[in-house]
């Protein structure tokens, strides 16, 4: 099922690996984050081989509703709860130096790039949005509380954030792709040391970056329990008014609205991969009581990694690798923390300060109230009785209904109906085939 953006973006194609070859910096992933890091390496000359398993921007960046936002829900009276009015500061920062970084590249590339307003509604909690304006007053920076949207969804105003952007996300990357070293069906199936295995050769690196999504080697970092995954759905819909600027629920199960040329892209139906949601049958059934005159023109849905505290893990994969970093976490906001991602790994492969790092770290405190819920799914699908298990880590996989796969509730893994991995972390196949 393609997206809007696979369906009116060609990308360019690269070779697959054959031989064993050596590089400073070796980047694991072909998504945003790993093509953005490559381009960023690049221009500082630096030796650096980028591989892929299949093609690029085949996974979540292809299947992203493309925001670029440095709000990202409710985000800095959580931060300031957690870690303080410094660090808040912080964050808003790093998002707008990747605000920044775009709009200076976007002017060079055509990507149908437009500054718009981003809006976060509530549907009945106007105190939750008094307070994200007051935290956003309290670290120096301006957004106001919009009391009329737009929307045929009941709500109670929104905190709106001028002048953010949006963008065809894969006409944008097929330009910063392009003359990049880059392998495609190049599998890495596993690491020894800082030294990459494939099906047809190996690569040896100096340092390496894990840019894969979810992180796939479990002895390092305990990603399985800081990250779990999470599905939500778009429609793109023809004859729909413009709704002039970015809108999304913030509760995470809600929906989200922008417009793309012609085309309003509905999301939400959303839910904890591996657990039963609203997907598809959700927007549609919104779509016919509030747009029944619009055409559904594409259908497509996407996989995010969510954090323990709602900021990505961007560094050191753990405390104990050496020259081994990963980029992931990204809470739905995967395009301005990707562009953080590839600034911040650029100036710690070339040794250069970066203000940002020990917000980013993936070792960071991981004492928070989702893991112990991460821990709880986790026991409780090894423990369910399944002949359907996920080469992962052995947990019980749950049959999705509405897109024919297999999915883990564990860690997000998902599976075709003939049992070939489509999402990681599992780096193989099915156990079981059968269906």
């Amino acid at each position: 099922m393609q997206s809007l953006w696979q369906a009116t973006a060609s990308l360019p194609h690269f070779p697959e690996l054959k031989g064993d070859i050596k590089t400073d910096v070796l980047i694991i992933g072909g998504g945003i984050a790993g093509i953005l890091t490559a381009y960023f390496l690049h221009q500082a000359g630096v030796d650096y081989v980028l591989v892929e398993k299949e093609e690029i921007c085949g996974g979540t960046t292809g299947n992203t509703t493309a925001k670029l936002t440095l709000q990202h829900g409710l985000i800095y009276s959580r931060i300031i709860r957690q870690y303080g009015t410094e660090q808040a500061k912080l964050y808003y920062e790093a998002n707008e130096k990747s605000l920044e970084k775009y709009e200076n590249l976007c002017s060079s590339i055509e990507c149908d790039y437009e500054q718009k307003n981003n809006y976060v509604y509530s549907k009945s909690n106007r105190k939750k949005l008094e307070a994200e304006c007051a935290a956003i007053e309290k670290i120096g920076k301006n957004v106001y509380l919009e009391e009329a949207i737009p929307l045929p969804v009941e709500n109670v105003g929104a905190v709106c954030c001028p002048k953010q952007a949006q963008f065809h996300p894969l006409k944008f990357l097929a330009s910063i792709a392009d003359g990049l070293n880059i392998y495609e069906y190049t599998f890495v199936r596993e690491m020894v040391g800082n030294k990459a295995v494939t099906d047809n050769g190996t690569i040896e690196a100096h340092s390496v970056i894990a840019a894969t999504h979810f992180p796939f080697i479990n002895k390092h970092g305990s990603y399985f329990l800081k990250l779990y995954q999470h599905r939500s759905y778009v429609l793109a819909l023809s004859g729909v008014k413009d709704l002039d600027g970015m809108y999304v629920d913030e509760d995470k199960k809600g929906l989200s609205f922008r417009n793309y040329r012609d085309f309003l892209l509905l999301g939400g139906g959303g839910h904890r991969t591996g657990k039963k949601g609203g997907n598809w049958s959700e927007l549609r059934s919104f779509a016919l009581m509030h747009y029944d005159e619009a055409k559904e023109c594409y259908a497509w849905a996407a996989q995010d990694c969510m954090s323990l505290d709602g900021i990505p893990y961007i560094g050191k994969y753990s405390s104990r690798t050496k020259n081994f970093y990963t980029a992931c976490g990204f809470n739905k906001w995967g395009m301005t923390g990707a562009m953080t991602a590839a600034m911040l790994l650029n100036d710690i492969i070339l040794g250069k300060n970066n203000e940002f790092v020990h917000m980013f770290s993936p070792s960071r405190n991981i004492i928070k109230p989702q893991l112990f819920l991460n821990a709880a799914e986790a026991t409780k699908n090894l423990l369910t009785i399944s002949n359907k298990r996920c080469p992962h880590m052995g947990c019980a996989l749950k049959w999705n209904t509405a897109e024919h796969t297999w999915d883990c509730a564990c860690h997000g893994s998902r599976f075709s109906e003939d049992g070939k991995v489509l999402d990681n972390p599992a780096n193989g196949d099915m156990k079981n085939n059968a269906h």
